[in-house]
């Protein structure tokens, strides 16, 4: 039994009888006009709604309620009775010192908890009708009031009853409490879409949550004892009688005295008799719902979900639908398919389903075994739609996680539910527009033949047909490639689903289309050699303009549009066309109109495809502005040649730079050439000088950008001077005159980060210091030498770069765990003005730096304990020890080998066992210690004694070698009276290998098998 529960009230109030009004004649009797007789006798004539029956009324008369239940239509309704009663029944009541108390357990509320049960009764104890009109608080009370009125001892345990030895009645109450536990939890299981609900009064607001709060307890309860009730009906399950349940009678009999009652409701035959096979049946299934719901925690309850789900089919089979099952028998044959897939019998591998063959099919990568199974089904259509989109889904999973191999089979599942949708007349899915975007021949082949199996011409129905018509012709009218066009306009299908009448109309559209987009397809060899077509409007041209990325084309558009118009001015068509400052100036002061925005529009164009990668289409639009532009000034010429080069750079880099192919000698030699261009006037852009800086350090050309760039270009360009410096440090880095590069570098470095200091006056009269973020004594801007790092891939560069950045870090006056990085030693130790260096931006370059480093090369165990020590720095002991653990992993191939001292050294050990000490996985602290050179027994001993740890605890014990830690735990342990934990550390103790007798050789190979199992244990927990 559950404790007293209190509802919330409801705010259904009983409806008042209405009173006539009677007036009186004034004034003596006058007659009524027939407009109002006519009204007194429509509204004399108009039938009158019966008032609700109040709840009170029901104790008032005992022969009521069957009366009211036996109407066609009771109001209120049965569920509406129950809420009442049990409202009325647990309503607290307030004593005189003004406290709530609990409902008086009095005659009035006991009848009322009695009328509640037989409404129950009335309506056979149909868990599927209370459950849809009663909340979990009113049927839990409910349910509990039947248990108590059937004899269940309070208190007790239903998983301690004898169900044999019970009443039948008790059992039934017994098992139906059971089965309500199990299907509400498993309903709870499921999304519920929330009730949109207007402005509510707080007082309601406040009964809801209340509700909400209460409902919320009971579920609590109900999943702790999940596996009690699943016990119980499985005992249920066993007893081989029929079953009875109280009835409206048999509840009128415990209404009576006790020495009245004679025993009735206590024999075989009282009650609403259920068949053994009836009651088996509704539990094998209430139970495989349970069952079920518990497969993703537990894989095993699947086969246990399977066995009660088959049971429940083969028993319904036997005895039907009777009135007494609520059984959903769509859902039963889902389950029966869904246990078929995630736990197969024999007897189902024998069937093998579909859903059974797909499930094994995508588990061993049989993908021509799935498509086959969706052709076929296109025909039988037994796989709902939903499931054949969530194979295609998982199938585009798989494809976005870099399998490209996939990617044909995506379209031809995706044609097959195009087909089916289409069939079904459903608008087709976005995905097959996607897929289709590149036609090619083998997918329209495959799109045709797929149609061809699944369209059955003589047996389709006309709007089937014109289903498949509409979308032939739709995608005829998409396709610009008219070969492709002819594919399917030439197959049979199409010409038996179209009339001639609609071919030649489909032709005539296909003409006029091809007549405005007429793209220029042939090669040319000249760039002047394009000829103009015929005009079209020029709204539709400035479209095409927008559009297209043949340059050739892009000279015939302009051709037209300045014949139609004569003051136009093109390169303003799109807001997207952008050409930087320092050239646009010169392009916009070419006098002739067309050269000038032919020349804007392909320059704009060639950089956006630059910026989005689509390098073949940028060389092809540059180098067509190049050829343009060569024969009248020689400045732009240059300009082109620039960007031809930064294209270059950026398509090498991108391509076989990426793999660690070198460059070709031509592009380092045009690289070279660019850095030592000493032609006046010519405008530059600032990236193309920072991107052949940032190449020639990625590709070691340290020689040449420390002894042959201009000293002018280094004093004037930041970058370059930069660059000069790195490369002179890395190139010195390990010889002598290593410190005095480094110097220079590190001055350079720290003015960048260094802040202009500002005084102000406080309102006391005081005069504060602050500091200007936004501004810097350096070469460049904070956030410039960040974008400037992020092009570097070059190993020793950012290794150097980053030994600079720690340095300047372990500097900062308030910091208490310095970070540790290779040739930190060349750097100098201190800085005149170091107030004035803004450290919080060191910090955050350096976090950069690190995360850029770790996308070049993930495996770098320097970088990764640099990265592991800076989130150790700050306080994120999670994190220190995921890379901690990564720096190991990736010098001794996942700890097969031994880590060497320079990566776990003593320093990073203690690192590693303060994050665990403090995420609270106290075990592993101890078992940490042992690694240190002296075991540290304090810290491990100190550990151990924590109870409250959030590792495996006693699961590690086989990972500990020192005895001395183990004979501290057996002791620890017996102190506790742990004995089981204690039997765990002695079986740890007795391993042979750890017998101190043993040569030292033997126990050092027993501590490092224990070592290399704990670090890979630790790996996959933190990994």
């Amino acid at each position: 039994m559950k404790p007293f529960i209190s509802l919330p009230e409801s705010h259904d109030k009983s409806d008042q009888m209405k009173k006539k009004n009677q007036g009186g004649d004034k004034g003596g009797a006058k007659k009524m006009s027939a407009e109002a007789a006519d009204r007194e006798a429509a509204t004399s004539s108009r039938p009158c709604t019966p008032p609700q029956t109040s709840w009170f009324e029901f104790l008032l008369d005992e022969f009521l309620l069957e009366s009211h239940l036996m109407k066609a239509s009771p109001d209120p309704p049965p569920v509406q009775l129950i809420i009442q009663f049990l409202e009325q029944a647990s309503k607290p009541t307030v004593n005189e010192q003004n406290q709530v108390q609990p409902p008086i357990d009095n005659k009035r509320n006991r009848t009322l908890k009695l009328l509640a049960l037989k409404v129950a009764a009335y309506l056979k104890w149909d868990l599927d009708i209370l459950e849809k009109s009663l909340s979990v608080p009113v049927l839990n009370m409910l349910l509990n009031e039947l248990l108590c009125v059937s004899k269940v001892p309070p208190g007790t345990k239903h998983v301690d009853l004898d169900l044999a030895s019970l009443p039948p009645t008790t059992t039934m109450a017994v098992m139906l409490y059971n089965r309500w536990a199990v299907r509400t939890i498993v309903q709870s299981s499921f999304p519920v879409k929330p009730v949109k609900q207007g402005p509510l009064q707080p007082s309601v607001m406040n009964q809801i949550q209340q509700e909400k709060e209460l409902t919320e307890n009971i579920l609590k309860v109900l999943k702790e004892q999940l596996e009690d009730s699943m016990t119980v009906l499985e005992g249920g399950l066993k007893l081989k009688r029929d079953f009875y349940i109280h009835t409206m009678r048999t509840l009128d009999l415990l209404a009576l005295e006790p020495g009245v009652v004679n025993g009735e409701t206590e024999n075989s035959t009282a009650g609403l008799k259920i068949s053994c096979e009836e009651m088996q049946c509704q539990v094998c299934y209430d139970l495989g719902t349970g069952y079920f719901q518990q497969g993703p925690t537990n894989p095993s309850s699947y086969e246990k979900a399977r066995d009660h789900f088959f049971n429940t089919k083969q028993l319904l089979s036997k005895i039907g639908m009777g009135s007494q099952l609520s059984i959903d028998e769509k859902r039963l044959a889902g389950y029966c398919q869904a246990c078929g897939v995630l736990a197969p019998s024999k007897a189902t591998v024998q069937q093998s389903t579909p859903y059974s063959l797909i499930h094994s099919y995508m588990k061993a990568a049989n993908y021509q075994g799935v498509l086959k199974i969706f052709m076929e089904d296109n025909l039988t259509g037994t796989l709902p739609d939903q499931f054949r989109q969530s194979i295609l889904r998982e199938l585009f999973q798989k494809v976005q996680q870099g399998n490209e191999a996939l990617s044909e089979i995506c379209f031809k599942i995706c044609a097959c539910n195009t087909v089916r949708d289409t069939l079904k007349e459903r608008p087709v899915n976005v995905q097959f527009y996607l897929l289709f975007m590149k036609p090619s021949k083998e997918k329209i082949d495959f799109l045709l033949e797929v149609f061809t199996r699944t369209f059955k011409f003589e047996q389709a129905t006309e709007s089937e047909k014109r289903a498949v018509a509409s979308f032939l012709k739709n995608l005829c009218l998409g396709i610009e490639d008219l070969q492709f066009v002819f594919m399917i306009s030439s197959h049979e299908l199409f010409i038996k689903l179209l009339t001639d009448d609609e071919r030649k109309m489909l032709v005539e559209q296909i003409r006029k289309r091809t007549s405005r987009v007429n793209l220029c397809t042939k090669p040319v060899t000249s760039f002047y050699d394009v000829p103009a077509s015929g005009s079209v409007n020029i709204g539709q041209l400035e479209h095409q303009l927008i559009l297209t990325m043949d340059p050739w084309r892009v000279r015939q558009i302009l051709i037209e549009l300045h014949g139609m118009t004569s003051d136009g001015q093109y390169w303003t068509v799109s807001c997207k066309w952008e050409v930087p400052s320092i050239y646009s100036g010169i392009i916009l002061n070419i006098k002739d109109k067309l050269t000038r925005d032919l020349i804007y529009i392909l320059l704009a164009k060639g950089l956006h495809c630059s910026a989005i990668k689509d390098f073949p289409h940028a060389k092809q639009l540059l180098s067509a502005c190049l050829e343009l532009v060569t024969e009248f000034s020689p400045k732009l010429r240059q300009v082109m040649l620039n960007e031809i080069l930064l294209l270059d750079i950026y398509t090498h880099e991108a391509g076989s730079g990426n793999s660690g192919e070198r460059p070709p000698p031509e592009l380092i030699s045009r690289v070279r050439g660019y850095l030592e261009m000493r032609i006046p006037d010519i405008p530059l852009r600032q990236i193309v000088a920072e991107e052949c800086v940032a190449f020639m350090l990625n590709w070691r050309e340290n020689e040449y950008l420390t002894l042959h760039v201009p000293s002018s270009l280094v004093q004037n360009n930041p970058y370059v001077k930069l660059g000069q410096l790195l490369a002179a440090t890395c190139k010195e880095l390990s010889g002598s005159d290593s410190r005095r590069t480094a110097k220079e570098l590190w001055e350079v470095v720290v003015l960048i980060c260094t802040v202009s200091n500002q005084h102000k006056r406080a309102t006391d009269g005081r005069i504060s210091l602050i500091k200007n973020r936004d501004s810097t004594m350096g070469i460049m801007f904070r956030s410039e030498l960040i974008s400037f790092i992020k092009k570097f891939r070059e190993p020793l560069v950012l290794t150097t770069l980053m030994s600079l950045f720690v340095k300047l870090h372990n500097l900062r006056e308030d910091i208490v765990n310095d970070i540790t990085a290779e040739y930190i030693s060349i750097w100098p130790c201190s800085i005149l003005n170091l107030q004035s260096v803004d450290f919080d931006a060191v910090s955050v370059t350096l976090k950069e730096l690190v995360n850029h480093s770790l996308t070049i090369n993930s495996n770098n165990y320097s970088w990764l304990s640099i990265q592991a020590d800076i989130y150790y720095a700050a306080n994120e002991y999670s994190a220190a020890l995921n890379y901690y653990l990564q720096a190991g992993a990736v010098c001794s191939d996942f700890f097969t080998k031994e880590v060497p001292l320079e990566i776990y050294s003593d320093q990073v050990i203690k690192r590693m066992i303060k994050c665990c000490s403090m995420l609270n996985c106290h075990t592993q602290v101890a078992i940490l210690c042992q690694f240190l050179r002296e075991v540290d027994y304090k810290t491990a001993f100190k550990a151990l004694q924590e109870q409250n740890s959030h590792d495996g605890m006693d699961s590690y014990y086989e990972y500990i070698w020192d005895v001395t830690i183990l004979e501290y735990l057996t002791h620890l342990h017996h102190k506790r009276g742990e004995t089981d934990k204690r039997q765990i550390a002695i079986k740890a103790i007795g391993q042979p290998e750890l017998n101190s007798s043993n040569p030292e050789e033997v126990l050092q190979l027993a501590a490092q098998r224990r070592k290399k199992t704990f670090l890979q244990a630790m790996a996959k927990l933190y990994f």
